[in-house]
């Protein structure tokens, strides 16, 4: 049997696996199976902590529901840096992702603040198909006309903003910009609406996991975004559907920070041999 935690942050829910006494090998199939709601545990993200192979004090591997290996996920760095802070009884942690270092911390009040490092901006960092200018792409889908803005927070992210977030009808135009030919990679896809400058209401599909609670890489693409299209000051609250997230861009140096809460819903044992693997 192998140990887990079942974690989540503002309802974008993991799977959590520590692999650095244990080595824990997963592949596409098995992060599918695991992550299966009927099947599986359930989750948007399988989560791996390994050993630090670079300057972190642990490296985190993460799986989405598809079973794609993918670059950050701001919600699961929450979780894994509260889990590691609790372990080393300290409010600091460095953690090591694919998509770069991110430097954790406790707040006086019991949440954690990520430094998620500086957006990537050029249409190479995101990356997308062409060179173009990521703050305004015109979007065609189907017949409808969309004014994008294109964020890498280490993953791709498309934000469009409307009069109404609410009313989007997400779960039919997220993944088809999810596979757009603009974003080879694929994209995440958030709706945004500026209740206020400092207010921002957000929904998300997420690539290879679909419409989640939360997203905290696409709350800072959020207000990345929204400062570059004058809608926005460097700091805002971010409501998505399981809650909200603080997100600044700080100018002295243009990392942008995330603060939230992270919960633990419950520790299981799960037989990984056990699991029903689909294709």
């Amino acid at each position: 049997m192998t140990p887990f935690y079942k974690m989540h942050g503002l309802g974008n829910d993991f799977v959590v696996f520590d692999g650095r006494e244990n080595e824990v090998l997963l592949d596409e199939p098995a992060a599918r199976a695991i992550a299966d709601r009927r099947r599986g545990i359930g989750c948007d993200q399988v989560i791996v902590i390994e050993r630090p192979n670079g300057d972190g004090e642990a490296f985190m591997r993460i799986y989405n529901a598809d079973g794609d290996e993918v670059e950050a996920c701001g919600n699961a760095a929450r979780c894994v840096a509260r889990l590691l802070m609790d372990e080393k009884r300290d409010a600091f942690v460095n953690l090591d992702t694919r998509g770069g270092l991110l430097e954790c911390r406790e707040t006086e009040d019991g949440l954690v603040t990520i430094d998620m490092g500086k957006p990537g901006l050029g249409w190479s960092d995101i990356p997308l198909a062409g060179e173009m200018d990521t703050a305004v792409i015109p979007l065609q889908i189907g017949s409808q006309e969309f004014v994008a803005t294109a964020v890498s927070m280490g993953n791709p992210h498309c934000v469009i903003f409307t009069e109404n977030a609410d009313r989007v009808p997400l779960g039919k135009l997220g993944p088809q910009i999810e596979v757009h030919g603009f974003f080879p990679a694929r994209t995440n896809v958030e709706f945004v609406q500026a209740l206020t400058p400092e207010l921002l209401r957000m929904r998300v599909w997420e690539r290879g996991a679909g419409i989640t609670q939360a997203c905290g890489t696409g709350a800072c693409a959020a207000l990345v975004a929204a400062h570059r299209r004058g809608l926005s000051p460097r700091a805002a609250e971010v409501v998505l559907d399981g809650g909200a997230l603080h997100i600044a861009w700080r100018p002295d140096d243009d990392h942008v920070l995330m603060t939230g809460p992270t919960r633990l819903a419950f520790i299981g044992d799960v037989d990984l041999s056990s699991l029903e693997y689909r294709g």
